[in-house]
């Protein structure tokens, strides 16, 4: 790697918890639901020792691909190894376990320093115009139980519920860039709700749709620029 930071649109994130949890040359770093490794190798390039850990077995190859200094292993973010390490990340992984709070407490039990990002409000969020575009043929959706995960209230309540004591909660805007119309649906017409709708409405009408909603964020280049809140918590065990 060429150490000229993070890659991608998760480049402001990713930047955003090095800095809040000051990782550097010697920390020692879990990674859990690491992926393809792309915060695993913003962390290494700043010189820590980086483990990950991803129930995705074809993930965990291409962060060990990513990352070769590091060690990877497929298991559960919810069994983590016992550490004990610097600083235990879970970077976009609580929206994607049944149980957060227990993640979070065994994140604290083998981590001096927690850092946990999520999204933020949907209303804080240019993607949500992907949701926009499929309601019509998607109907009304029934609302999640309870504030959504991005709710500062509810993230810090969740940190303190897992024994943490939340020292930070800060706000990163990440702008997400699509080089033409192509670009931009690539990844909407490949989720499952839009193959539900696809499964309704013939591609062309679903691809007009998607263009007109999306037209507001139209770059003059021809490509499109949507902006993004993440919330970055920043805990330590109590």
């Amino acid at each position: 790697m060429d150490g000229d930071g993070p890659r991608g649109w998760g480049a402001p994130l990713y930047a955003a918890v090095l800095d809040a949890t000051a990782i550097g040359p010697g920390s020692t770093v879990l990674d859990l639901g690491c992926g393809a490794g792309l915060f695993a190798r913003a962390a290494a390039d700043r010189g820590a020792h980086v483990t990950g850990v991803d129930l995705d077995r074809d993930a965990v190859a291409l962060a060990a691909a990513e990352v070769p200094e590091g060690t990877f292993a497929v298991r559960n973010a919810l069994d983590p190894p016992s550490g004990p390490f610097d600083v235990v990340a879970a970077v976009q992984l609580l929206t994607n376990v049944a149980d957060p709070v227990a993640l979070l407490r065994r994140a604290g039990r083998v981590g001096g320093v927690v850092a946990a990002t999520v999204w933020g409000r949907e209303s804080e969020c240019d993607l949500r115009v992907f949701g926009e575009a499929l309601a019509p043929w998607l109907g009304t959706r029934r609302p999640a139980p309870g504030p959504p995960v991005g709710e500062p209230a509810r993230l810090r309540a969740m940190a303190e519920r897992a024994g943490l004591g939340v020292e930070r909660l800060d706000e990163v805007v990440a702008p997400f860039e699509y080089a033409d119309e192509d670009d931009v649906l690539r990844p909407l017409l490949a989720s499952g709700l839009a193959r539900t709708v696809a499964r309704r409405v013939d591609p062309g009408t679903l691809r007009a749709a998607v263009l007109e909603r999306l037209e507001p964020y139209r770059t003059g280049d021809g490509g499109y620029r949507l902006v993004n809140l993440f919330r970055v918590l920043v805990a330590r065990p109590s």
